[in-house]
């Protein structure tokens, strides 16, 4: 284990950051939480960084025949992101995952409404965008949300994740303008197990990161 729960996660993770901050690395940092597990890594650091917290909803679109098997994600009203390679493997095209990609954007939508309660999408132009989650596995996921963000203009985007895949790493590296991981393990194979408590969150949970996090500021 690397982590006791996504909270202990969160407070190392904000460490760096606040280092990075301190650097100037971080003008006027927004701290986005992927949904739900990123929530309350991201509500320390948020604490940590006196920076707002919203979410960056993404969803990993699965396979016709099994669902967990990811094989591309999609994250705003942005064009789904497939991986081509699993695609071919699996014989399939972008017209067979239509119906899981209508499903998963409607999933997506439904939580980016009761997350913000009627609010606004906070403003990113001029501001660096931190986008935080518990961790990264195949990488999808992570980069069909931080792609979403290029249409909002930050000025800066920083995903920072406490543990992820070193291949999953590579593939985001140049995605952004800086990746800050806490813990790359060379024989990863899935983010709960660098966790001792790692519960799976609910949509009440994420509302109470939200509320618990600094006002929202323009």
């Amino acid at each position: 284990m690397r982590f006791r729960d996504r909270r202990q996660a969160g407070r190392e993770l904000a460490e760096r950051l606040s280092a990075l901050s301190l650097e100037g690395g971080l003008h006027r940092p927004v701290v986005l939480a992927l949904p739900r597990g990123g929530a309350a890594v991201g509500l320390e650091v948020a604490r940590a960084l006196r920076a707002p917290l919203d979410v960056l909803v993404a969803r990993k679109i699965g396979a016709p025949f099994e669902e967990e098997f990811g094989v591309g994600a999609v994250a705003g009203d942005e064009p789904p992101l497939f991986d081509e390679t699993s695609l071919a493997m699996l014989g399939l095209d972008e017209a067979d995952l239509a119906p899981a990609v209508d499903r998963e954007r409607a999933e997506l939508h439904r939580r980016e409404e009761l997350y913000r309660q009627g609010r606004p999408a906070l403003d990113l132009s001029g501001r660096t965008a931190v986008v935080v989650d518990d961790g990264v596995a195949t990488g999808s996921t992570a980069r069909a949300a931080v792609r979403s963000l290029r249409r909002r203009t930050p000025r800066r985007t920083v995903l920072a994740v406490p543990v992820a895949a070193p291949q999953a790493a590579d593939l985001l590296r140049p995605e952004v303008d800086e990746l800050v991981c806490l813990y790359l393990p060379g024989d990863f194979r899935a983010v709960g197990g660098y966790y001792a408590d790692f519960e799976q969150l609910t949509d009440e949970d994420v509302l109470r990161a939200l509320s618990a996090a600094p006002q929202r500021r323009e």
